[in-house]
């Protein structure tokens, strides 16, 4: 079964609530009297599916764990404010592993004022570590559903770095700084969503592969999106690493583990989003437009089956 397969099968058995209140987008939104509302949302990074502790050090473990949380409540355009961790230990953990895993994670709340106020630890034959984090919502959530044809699609950071890292760690190469911290350290983009929520239509983080994800703004906004390969960024390393355009590119759309934020933006506010990101010193990498349809289109041709990054398979 793919992850998508088995979130079905497991939400079958619940009353079902639409989206934004009920699963379907990033992050589940909550009604808070008085408020805007909260954003919260959960992931777990797990050991062998989303790390081994031979490439990554536990401070890489404890700041990818928040950040890949974080990342959620970018896509929302929310604030972070807490967050609870659970910890599953294997019996080898003792106080200074504790203090390492602890350290990684805690320098990153830092940067964006998080506090944790609970969780709890149990035994485990791996290690893993599941956070909830919550975020203020500022006045419109920003959700998957609200495309709409003729809209541009843009992306705040190049793809395929992550997954390329994942390969340079594998084979225990040197010399790729940028796509090994890409894998062990992914940056939420939580001040450039800040920026995009007041300007974009739907936006979610590509974290399962840039052609995947797509598909869900497709589906929970009933649109078709173009996908342009010309205009895909791609960093220098990324082509170094991968030996050719063609490598290059298909870890760009199928990758997974970006955790950079894709959003559609109507093209008549295009010039101001841009101005907006150039003044908080940001950019934009636009990659294709919102279509009619049903499907994602890749350079005019329907998008491969590409799975993507499958965080509920260890294969």
């Amino acid at each position: 079964m793919t992850e998508a397969q088995r979130i079905e099968a497991f939400l079958s058995q619940f009353e079902r609530v639409d989206a934004p209140y009920g699963p379907g987008d990033d992050a589940a939104l909550v009604k808070r009297a008085g408020s805007n509302g909260e954003c919260i949302t959960t992931d777990a990074v797990v050991e062998g599916v989303h790390f081994t502790r031979e490439t990554f050090s536990l401070e890489d473990i404890g700041h990818k764990a928040l950040a890949v949380n974080l990342s959620d409540l970018a896509a929302m355009g929310a604030t972070p404010s807490w967050a609870v961790c659970a910890l599953g230990l294997p019996a080898s953990f003792e106080g200074r592993e504790l203090k390492a895993l602890g350290r990684g994670m805690a320098a990153l709340a830092r940067v964006h004022g998080v506090t944790l106020v609970g969780g709890n630890i149990t035994a485990s034959p791996a290690l893993t570590v599941t956070m909830t984090v919550a975020g203020n919502l500022g006045p419109r959530p920003l959700l998957r559903s609200g495309a709409r044809v003729g809209d541009e699609v843009l992306v705040s950071g190049p793809l395929g770095l992550a997954s390329a890292g994942f390969e340079v760690l594998t084979a225990g190469a040197a010399g790729f700084e940028r796509l090994v911290q890409a894998q062990r350290r992914p940056v939420p983009h939580l001040a450039w969503a800040s920026v995009a929520a007041g300007f974009a239509s739907a936006g979610l983080d590509v974290s399962d592969g840039l052609l995947q994800d797509l598909g869900h703004i497709a589906k929970a906004s009933g649109v078709g999106i173009g996908v342009s390969s010309d205009g895909l960024a791609l960093h220098i390393e990324l082509l170094k690493w991968a030996g050719s355009l063609e490598s290059a590119r298909s870890h760009a759309l199928s990758g997974g583990e970006d955790y950079v934020l894709a959003v559609t933006v109507p093209r008549r506010r295009l010039a101001a989003f841009d101005r907006a990101l150039s003044r908080a010193g940001f950019s934009a990498f636009s990659i294709g437009r919102v279509t009619s349809g049903a499907q994602v289109l890749l350079d005019g041709r329907r998008a491969p089956a590409r799975r993507g990054f499958q965080h509920a398979s260890a294969s």
